[in-house]
């Protein structure tokens, strides 16, 4: 049956993320900017005759009723495709990290599918139902670093500078997951950042902003300040990605860890021995 194998499903970082307001229905307005990392699960997606959907996980165990399969079932219902698929999913990036992996890996069979059942979907009219399973969902379906704003639909693709792309990243994610609803949920959750432009963004994208989901989410958990504090006194600056609880530092140029292709923590040099602690040094992908 046609199939369509290793499959990249990038991670993506919030360089920032700004809460500017909130809509009457609750939803929380946002300005950010995406970007794509190296840190990536791979999928391998075949078409089933028979009509059904089934997910065989490689990796660690997902929820039987997943994001991918949710897509699947979605992309089904709305096109009137008779066909099914078999979705291979080997997970890398970790999930509750803020980082988008369930989203990233719905987009990406969101565009498998449309190609093996040969439905032939626009991007925008693919967006348009990404956004149903989710408000970064759409992101991945473009496939380009952004600028983000709304609760996510409003994307603009953006050029990042050279040096910024060439900078490494080195990811932490410690073992808790962060609920986004407590977040939001948060009283100290502040939501009237004033509006940014692009321009001041790109006149310093590795120190632009903040993320203001970060103070309640080390309220939430004191492995978010660890984290933060652990990749402050080693890489100088520290940012939580997203709603958390990933934490990523710039490893600017000189700094021992740029040559390296794996950041790894031992007791030995930031005192983590619990092997639930992931990290990972990253590359921003080429621009598009």
């Amino acid at each position: 049956m046609p199939a369509l194998s290793d499959l990249r499903a990038p991670a993506k970082l919030n360089l920032f993320l700004h809460v500017t307001g909130r809509r009457p229905d609750g939803y929380h307005l946002l300005q950010s900017v995406f970007v794509l990392i190296d840190w990536a699960d791979t999928l391998h997606i075949e078409t089933r005759t028979d009509g059904q959907l089934h997910r065989h996980d490689l990796g660690p165990a997902l929820p039987a009723d997943d994001l991918c399969i949710k897509a699947a079932r979605l992309l089904k219902q709305e096109s009137g495709s008779r066909l099914g698929a078999d979705i291979h999913i080997d997970k890398q990036v970790p999930w509750g990290a803020g980082m988008g992996g369930g989203s990233s890996d719905a987009a990406t069979v969101l565009l498998a599918l449309n190609q093996l059942w040969h439905l032939h979907w626009p991007t925008g009219q693919l967006e348009a139902l990404a956004l149903r399973l989710g408000a970064d969902v759409p992101f991945f379906i473009r496939g380009q670093h952004a600028w983000v704003e709304g609760i996510g639909e409003q994307i603009t693709p953006i050029a990042l500078p050279a040096d910024t792309l060439a900078t490494p990243i080195a990811v932490l994610k410690p073992p808790v997951a962060v609920p986004t609803v407590a977040i939001f949920n948060n009283t100290s959750l502040k939501r009237d950042t004033p509006h940014a432009i692009v321009a001041d963004f790109l006149a310093a994208p590795r120190r632009f902003g903040q993320n203001d989901l970060q103070a309640p989410a080390t309220a939430y958990s004191d492995q978010v300040v660890q984290a933060l504090e652990i990749m402050q006194d080693r890489f100088g600056n520290s940012r939580m990605t997203g709603s958390g609880s990933a934490v990523f530092s710039w490893v600017e140029p000189g700094h021992a860890a740029a040559t390296s292709t794996v950041l790894s923590f031992s007791p030995a040099d930031v005192g983590l021995a619990d092997p639930a602690w992931a990290g990972r040094l990253c590359r921003l992908l080429p621009g598009q």
